[in-house]
């Protein structure tokens, strides 16, 4: 048992990593890029822009254009520009001093976690945090800043959900309104039985690019995390 306790002292100490078969190390980080796509879903930017970016398409009605890996593609690199400097912070807090053997692997973890928190708790709604805090019972919280993590990140996802659907109303009225528009100009003119789509799809894309759409999407993406 002293073993045991012995190791898991030894277990925040790089040095003890380092001292590794290499065979170990490679699986232990395979293991630790298997949680990178949860991560960057559940506690970064990325979620609402992908959202936003998948109203954009539907609005414009141009089914799978651009194709899912475009928007994924694109949602991931606006990602890592909006995330830039929360991955500067945990570059020089945590990382860095990590490799240089300044700290632990636990404290490495906790510092990078800081600019996490930081940005999280920016995006996310007192309210979703207090419906969370209730649903726990946990009730030692006064202040968001000291809100768990297990707490913390389902309300921020349920904020990001509720403020990309909000984005996604706004650019999706304008593509609705087009379509009324073109509906009520076919049954005016007796052509009922043309499908409305097929004159409204041209006159979307089309308006979308005299506006210089993609561009504003992105402007109101990036700011919107300001």
């Amino acid at each position: 048992m002293n073993d045991f306790l012995e190791l898991g002292n030894h277990l925040g100490d790089p040095k003890v990593f380092q001292g590794l078969s290499q065979p170990v190390q490679i699986a232990l980080m395979l293991g630790a890029l298997a949680l990178i796509p949860t991560v960057l879903v559940t506690m970064t930017c990325f979620a609402r822009v992908a959202i936003v970016l998948s109203f954009v398409r539907q609005g414009l009605s141009t089914q799978q254009t651009p194709p899912n890996s475009v928007l994924i593609g694109l949602s991931l690199f606006m990602t890592l520009f909006i995330m830039q400097p929360v991955i500067d912070e945990i570059g020089s807090k945590a990382l860095t001093p990590y490799r240089e053997g300044k700290i632990s692997g636990a404290e490495a973890v906790r510092t990078a976690l800081s600019p996490l928190r930081n940005f999280m708790l920016r995006q996310t709604r007192k309210r979703d945090i207090a419906l969370f805090l209730y649903m726990s019972g946990n009730k030692s919280v006064q202040e968001p800043k000291d809100t768990p993590m297990h707490v913390l990140v389902p309300a921020f996802m349920i904020s990001e959900l509720k403020t990309a659907f909000i984005m996604g109303f706004c650019i999706y009225l304008p593509f609705l309104l087009v379509d009324l528009v073109v509906s009520n100009l076919l049954v005016s003119m007796g052509m009922v039985m043309m499908p409305p789509a097929l004159i409204s799809g041209p006159i979307k894309i089309l308006l979308f690019v005299l506006a210089d759409g993609w561009h504003l999407i992105a402007l109101t993406i990036a700011s919107s995390f300001a």
